[in-house]
């Protein structure tokens, strides 16, 4: 249970600044003070709960580790459900104070969701979302992988993670939001509803999709054993 808690406590951190960092100092960071929130909010999740549990704080994440048989069915199942349960935890926190400040609607906020088409910056089509994001969670997740997997220092492989992930909400949050991560997609489109709960499945899928061949690539290309 330890594991699975530091998985749910990990994954609020990521919401609560990540999509908080959106939802309520968005117009005053940008992109790039956005970008920065996610990734310093893995990090430091990375430093309080990597000892414990890996700080996998992602489905996409969780399942590209059981592949590589490094987490068991069980495990799995665990990861993913505390993982949606922190997410959800996260938002309604930010739900809470959005709806006790002088801020306008929590539909007009918005709690970092993303979309597609109008729900996108650029309007970007539902056949481009998917690829993005099967893309960035590509990147993410086999860095996630390679990083994890050498006999690296847990500070470094938490770092280099953390700017992969900087560096795929840069290019990403004028397209889709950026996900590349199911709960944090799935969490505030619950709230949310609406237009953003009928996109959510794009958000579930393609980063599932992305860490599938992430996972694939590594195995192919990993370097055989001395």
């Amino acid at each position: 249970m330890k594991k699975y808690f530091a998985e749910f406590l990990g994954t609020a951190i990521l919401v609560f600044f990540g999509c908080g960092t959106a939802a309520i100092a968005g117009a005053y960071v940008g992109t790039l003070g956005i970008a920065i929130a996610f990734g310093l909010a893995l990090i430091i999740a990375g430093m309080l709960i990597g000892k414990i549990s890996g700080c996998h704080i992602n489905p996409a994440v969780s399942l590209a580790m059981f592949l590589l048989k490094k987490l068991s069915l069980k495990d799995l199942i665990g990861y993913i459900i505390a993982q949606i349960l922190g997410a959800l935890f996260g938002c309604f926190l930010l739900t809470w104070i959005i709806t006790g400040a002088n801020m306008g609607s929590l539909e007009s906020v918005g709690l970092g969701a993303n979309g597609f088409k109008e729900l996108s910056s650029v309007n970007l089509s539902l056949g481009a979302a998917f690829l993005v994001e099967v893309i960035l969670t590509f990147i993410f997740v086999l860095t996630v992988i390679k990083t994890t997997s050498d006999k690296t220092k847990e500070s470094y492989a938490v770092f280099v993670i953390g700017l992969c992930l900087i560096l795929v909400h840069i290019i990403g949050i004028p397209l889709t939001g950026t996900s590349v991560n199911p709960a944090r997609s799935l969490a505030p489109a619950l709230i949310l509803k609406g237009e953003a709960l009928k996109q959510v499945w794009l958000f579930i899928i393609a980063p599932l999709v992305g860490s599938l061949l992430a996972t694939i690539t590594y195995k192919v290309f990993k370097s055989p054993k001395k």
